[in-house]
C-alpha cells in the first residue's frame, strides 16, 4: 500500500506553497519552546512578571498534557498515509442514500486532514462522482473528528465530553448530507454530472489482504513511516501549536470571571463564540486548545462544541471552494445554511443541560 490519501493539494493548502518557509510552524514552535524552557529554567521571571507566569504555565501544562496524543497522531498520520485513496472511496459505495451518507461521515473520520486539506479531498470526491450529501456529510465529520485530534480532545477535556461532541458531530453530518441529497432530488441543488470512477471490479476486503501480504514490514518500511508520520503531521502540529499559543495569550490576558462573562453558557456567550470562530477561522486542530477553555474555564460545553463545528460550517474558504466544484453559490452557500442552525442548537442545549 503506497498511495498516499494526502493529496499534493492538500499538503500545500495546509503547509503554505511549496519550497516556501513555514512560518506559522516555525513561529508557534519557537514560542511553544520558548515558553516551556522560561517554566522550567527562570522562575523568578515568572515571579516577577504575572502575564509570563501564565503564559509559561499554560505552554507547559498544555503541552504535558497533549503530547501523547500528538505521538500517536503522528503515528496515525504515517499508517493513513499507506492506505490507497481507493479504500476511502470504496467505504462511500456507488450509490448514495442513507447507507452512502453513513459511509461517507465514516470515510471523513478516517482521514487524519486538517479542515483545509479535507476541502481538497471532498472536492475531488465530488468530481469522482459521490453525491452532493456524501460530500457535505465528509467535509462535515473531517476536520476535528480524526484520529489524532481526538486523542488530543480527549487529554484536553475528558473522554465523557469528547465522545459526546464526536457523536454530536456526526449526528449532524448526517442529517446535513441527507438534506443536501433531498434538496439535489427535488432541484433546489444541481445534480452532479459527474460518475464514481472506483473499478467495478475492486474489492475492498481482498484488495486489502493483498496490500498486506505484498508489504514488506522491515525497518526501511518502519523509517519511511516515521518520516512520513513527523513530515505529514506538519500540517496538525503547525495549528496544535498555534492553538497552544492563542490559549495561552487569552488566559495571559482575558481573566476568567471576563472570559465566563463573554464566553459563558448564554445565548450571547454563544453568539460570540460563533463570531469569533467565524472571524479568526483558526484550523480545525489549532480550535482544540481554546476549544478546550470554553469548556473547562467558561463552563459551557455548548460554546465549546459551537467553536469546534463553526469552523467547518462557516469557513469562507470551504464556501469558496465547495461554489468552484459545484459551479453553484447555492450549493456552497447551503452548508451554513443548513448546518449553523443545527449547531447553535445543539450548543445551546448542551449548555442548557450542563447549567
Amino acid at each position: 500500500m503506497t498511495d498516499s490519501c494526502h493529496s499534493q493539494q492538500a499538503n500545500s493548502k495546509c503547509h503554505g506553497k511549496q519550497g516556501k518557509p513555514d512560518w506559522l510552524l516555525r513561529g508557534s514552535l519557537t514560542m511553544v519552546a520558548a515558553l516551556y524552557l522560561t517554566y522550567l529554567v527562570q522562575p523568578d521571571i515568572q515571579t516577577q512578571i504575572a502575564w509570563l507566569k501564565t503564559l509559561s504555565t499554560t505552554v507547559y501544562e498544555l503541552i504535558n498534557t497533549i503530547w501523547w496524543g500528538i505521538t500517536i497522531g503522528i503515528f496515525m498520520v504515517a499508517v493513513l498515509a499507506k492506505i490507497p485513496r481507493e479504500f476511502v472511496i470504496s467505504i462511500f459505495g456507488r450509490h448514495g442514500g442513507f447507507g452512502g451518507i453513513v459511509r461517507a461521515t465514516l470515510g471523513g473520520v478516517l482521514l487524519d486532514l486538517c479542515s483545509h486539506g479535507i476541502l481538497m479531498v471532498a472536492a475531488k470526491l465530488y468530481e469522482r462522482g459521490a453525491t452532493a450529501g456524501q460530500v457535505i456529510a465528509f467535509l462535515v465529520a473531517s476536520p476535528w473528528n480524526s484520529f489524532s485530534l481526538t486523542i488530543v480532545l480527549i487529554a484536553l477535556i475528558g473522554l465523557n465530553w469528547a465522545l459526546a461532541f464526536i457523536g454530536l458531530s456526526l449526528v449532524i453530518a448526517i442529517i446535513s448530507g441527507l438534506l443536501f441529497d433531498w434538496l439535489v432530488k427535488e432541484g433546489k441543488l444541481p445534480q452532479n454530472p459527474n460518475t464514481l470512477d472506483l473499478p467495478e471490479e475492486f474489492k475492498f476486503w481482498p484488495a486489502a489482504i493483498a496490500g498486506i501480504k505484498a508489504t514488506r514490514f522491515d525497518s526501511t518500511y518502519f523509517k519511511d513511516l516515521l518520516i512520513t508520520g513527523i513530515k505529514d503531521s506538519r500540517m496538525v502540529i503547525r495549528w496544535i501549536l498555534f492553538g497552544v499559543v492563542l490559549a495561552a495569550l487569552i488566559r495571559a490576558f482575558v481573566d476568567t470571571a471576563s472570559f465566563q462573562t463573554y464566553f459563558g453558557p448564554t445565548l450571547a456567550g454563544l453568539g460570540l463564540t460563533v463570531l469569533v470562530a467565524t472571524i479568526i477561522e483558526v484550523c480545525s486542530e489549532g480550535s482544540t486548545p481554546i476549544a478546550a477553555d470554553l469548556l473547562t474555564r467558561a463552563n459551557a460545553p455548548g460554546n465549546s462544541f459551537a467553536f469546534l463545528m463553526t469552523g467547518v460550517s462557516t469557513d469562507y474558504t470551504e464556501i469558496m471552494i465547495l461554489k468552484d466544484t459545484a459551479k453553484s453559490w447555492k450549493f456552497a452557500l447551503f452548508l451554513p445554511v443548513i448546518t449553523l442552525p443545527q449547531v447553535l442548537t445543539i450548543s445551546w442545549l448542551i449548555n442548557l443541560g450542563a447549567t
